[in-house]
């Protein structure tokens, strides 16, 4: 009997749990195969592929595959110093506290008081004369009053209101991990396209130095015909007009430059001030990104996760709702020790006791509680919408990324020949204009033809490593689903970490308790 006694409040506080278990069903519709821009382009050799939960290699730093040191090194930085990464983290670690404090009301609550008083009464009690000197005696009593005491409260979470509160937090700490891993992925990535920016504007900026080059000699020419009589000053000046406004190109491009730098040193944490890159030659490595198969996606985009787990807590939220439909019942006790003196204080005879339990629930409300409940359903419906919406979203981000790879390969090619041509046609030009067979307007045209294919080409390299940075962003990294924190475990709450929940789930997520 005693042993039952003692087992009674953990069997009622492990009891049933109102409202809807949370399920990954089976998927309502397949998920495609393949991507639809998956081909790769003839010729291209996969670089990077994204690991499987198998592989052991390590994951995480895929901005490896562009193959310049600088860029890792400032990679490296942003876990350590970048300041919105500490915002996300902090609401982690938040999230985390809230669980504890949460899981802390599943179990009795003890408190304590103690207090000293000292109380005193006083009065004149007469007057005596002594040689004519009459004093009047004050006569003081003082009584001490000690008191100290506890009170337990424990309520009893029969209907798992509770747990369903802490089994919410913890999908909502999983959600925030994943916010984190996805903000984490986004400041690599913008980091990546701004580091490639940079060092293409270092390209355009030699080409501009070389084209400012190529029309010094080409004025100089020019000067010499004139000085020859052969052709007017017409020639000189349209020569001098070109020349200037490349020159006025290049100073432009160090604006831009700046500009680059100053937008990578936010995102290592620094002051501009502080981040100082040396012009170089680009020695980014352009990959050639295999996505996988579609169904992976679900595993491996940190955003996905999170939004599956927004569900997972929404629909807990469900049972807490209506656990308000239930009766709350509590354990109390109390004790106190009254006494005059602090030496007789704990004895038996200065104690008083209750101890009882307590039951409250609500009778009439007007419907607010069903309202709590329908408003708890909706807010899950709303989630499932957007985990819907977020994978929709990825697959297309996954679809433009890899047509941007295959088709920028294929313009680098035409665009490469185009270059080749504008320069050819360039030297032609010139040739022909020392021997003054063609106009200086011929020259003109030939070379801004040749300069802006060359920027066109820088143009499309650029794009070819942005496409890169996107599609390695929009396959989530290096990130998988079970680098997700485990959920806090819970008396009478199945928390496994299964794989994520098929796409697109059924409408009708949440599968009722029985009985309930």
């Amino acid at each position: 009997m005693r042993r039952g006694a003692v087992l009674l409040p953990l069997l009622l506080v492990s009891g049933c749990l109102v409202g809807p278990d949370y399920e990954r069903a089976p998927p309502a519709s397949p998920v495609a195969p393949q991507y639809k821009e998956a081909e790769l382009p003839p010729g291209a050799a996969s670089l990077f592929r994204p690991a499987q939960p198998s592989d052991g290699a390590d994951r995480g730093q895929w901005w490896r595959v562009y193959g310049d040191p600088t860029l890792d090194g400032l990679v490296a930085q942003v876990d350590v110093s970048n300041q919105n990464l500490k915002v996300f983290e902090a609401n982690y670690r938040r999230a985390r506290a809230l669980i504890a404090q949460d899981r802390a009301a599943l179990y009795p609550a003890i408190t304590g008081t103690g207090s000293a008083q000292q109380t005193g009464t006083g009065g004149l009690r007469g007057t005596t004369t002594t040689g004519g000197t009459s004093t009047v005696r004050r006569f003081d009593s003082t009584v001490g009053q000690f008191s100290t005491g506890g009170t337990l409260n424990w309520e009893l979470d029969l209907w798992g209101t509770i747990r369903r509160q802490v089994e919410s937090d913890s999908a909502s700490a999983q959600a925030s991990d994943a916010d984190l891993a996805n903000a984490r992925l986004s400041a690599q990535t913008d980091l990546i396209t701004n580091y490639a920016s940079l060092r293409i504007s270092d390209d355009r900026k030699r080409l501009y130095e070389a084209t400012v080059a190529a029309y010094l000699r080409s004025m100089q020419i020019a000067q010499n015909q004139v000085d020859a009589g052969i052709v007017s000053r017409v020639d000189l000046v349209q020569a001098q007009t070109q020349y200037e406004q490349t020159r006025a190109q290049l100073v432009n491009e160090s604006i831009n430059r700046a500009l680059l730098e100053h937008a990578i040193a936010l995102l290592v944490g620094k002051a501009p001030s502080e981040v100082s890159i040396a012009p170089a030659p680009t020695q980014l490595t352009v990959p050639t990104v295999d996505a996988g198969v579609p169904s992976s996606l679900l595993e491996r985009r940190p955003d996905i996760a999170s939004a599956e787990r927004q569900m997972a807590a929404a629909n807990a939220q469900i049972g807490v709702a209506k656990g308000a439909y239930y009766p709350q019942i509590s354990l109390g006790a109390t004790i106190g020790f009254l006494s005059a003196g602090l030496g007789s204080l704990l004895q038996l005879g200065t104690a008083a006791w209750s101890v009882g339990p307590q039951i409250a629930g609500t009778l009439v409300d007007g419907g607010a509680i069903a309202a709590q409940v329908q408003g708890a359903r909706a807010s899950y419906d709303a989630t499932v919408a957007t985990y819907r919406q977020t994978v929709l979203t990825a697959f297309q981000q996954v679809e433009d990324a890899l047509a941007q790879q295959r088709i920028l390969v294929q313009q680098e090619q035409v665009q490469r020949a185009a270059v080749a041509a504008a320069r050819e046609a360039e030297r032609l030009s010139l040739n022909q204009y020392r021997v003054g067979t063609v106009p200086y307007t011929t020259v003109v045209q030939t070379q801004a033809a040749a300069l802006s294919a060359e920027q066109t080409l820088l143009t499309i390299r650029l794009n070819r490593l942005v496409a890169s940075a996107n599609l390695v962003k929009a396959l989530g990294g290096g990130w998988q689903q079970g680098d997700l924190p485990p959920p806090v475990p819970i008396g009478g709450l199945k928390q496994a970490n299964p794989a994520p929940p098929a796409f697109p789930p059924p409408a009708a997520q949440s599968v009722s308790s029985p009985g309930r």
